[in-house]
């Protein structure tokens, strides 16, 4: 899309949004820069003030914590690598990641097709492809946006908390799958609105569904001795591998790029073959 078709478009706007008017990619990172920097501040917020509270774990925290809970990284609440594992990069992390994923992939396709703003985006010279490419990329942007937060938060509580036994190349191992790991749901999110047509509600609701059923699955699995259902989610790729121990996992990695890249051009090829609307 050019320069002159997007400022046409826009009568009024100001110099900051003419100058992100220059590609869709930073156009979709202008309109949801409030949002994206929202959920960057919450789960960087939320991770800081879990692992602050490591240096109040004693040992006899190891026998509060129930059985049912080792499938959710829970096998070692005691050191450091283990309570953040657990409870933070176990819990509500992944899962603030997930409903990141769903909720930002379903306003990509899905949100403009509804109120109709697609066919206006589509009007000018930008193919379908090109279109969910960029809005792909600025959801990627927007999820290493997040990881680098939460990573800034670890490293600005990691001595004050007690967690200097966990390496900083660590950290940057975990915190890269938690950007991946929002990256399969989103693909999944913007793949299943560009493929079906359904709306923002509709999509948000199957992914979020999905991530969860997923994430409970990777969890309880070893409860009910199916440890091989955890290899079919995304989660087992994302902590299966303890990166706050064992650093970087080129294969847990490239699993979950993978994954996010299929189902990115699934939905792109059926975004260019069906009727619009529909």
């Amino acid at each position: 899309m050019t320069t002159t078709a997007r400022s046409a478009a826009m009568p009024g706007a100001s110099g900051p949004a003419r100058a992100f008017s220059r590609s869709m990619f930073t156009r979709t990172l202008f309109d949801n820069r409030r949002v994206l920097t929202a959920w960057a501040v919450a789960t960087g917020l939320l991770a800081m003030a879990y692992a602050g509270f490591y240096p109040q774990v004693t040992a006899d925290a190891a026998g509060d914590v129930p059985e049912a809970m080792s499938g959710f990284g829970f096998d070692d609440p005691t050191s450091a690598a283990g309570y953040l594992q657990g409870a933070v990069f176990g819990l509500l992390v992944p899962l603030l990641a997930t409903f990141y994923g769903a909720a930002t992939g379903a306003r990509m396709i899905s949100a403009d097709e509804e109120s109709g703003y697609l066919d206006l985006l589509l009007a000018h010279p930008i193919g379908r492809t090109r279109l969910l490419l960029h809005r792909f990329a600025a959801l990627a942007a927007g999820a290493v946006a997040i990881a680098g937060a939460v990573l800034a938060a670890m490293l600005a509580v990691r001595t004050g908390a007690g967690l200097d036994s966990v390496a900083v190349s660590g950290f940057a191992a975990q915190t890269l799958n938690l950007a991946l790991l929002a990256l399969v749901f989103g693909a999944l999110s913007t793949a299943l609105g560009a493929a079906t047509g359904k709306g923002r509600a509709f999509v948000f609701g199957v992914t979020a569904g999905a991530g969860v059923l997923a994430y409970a699955l990777n969890g309880f699995a070893p409860q009910i001795g199916a440890d091989w259902l955890r290899a079919l989610t995304p989660f087992h790729y994302y902590i299966g591998g303890e990166p706050l121990k064992n650093g970087f996992r080129l294969i847990d990695a490239a699993v979950m790029a993978m994954a996010a890249a299929v189902l990115l051009a699934l939905g792109a090829w059926r975004f260019g073959r069906r009727d619009l609307g529909r």
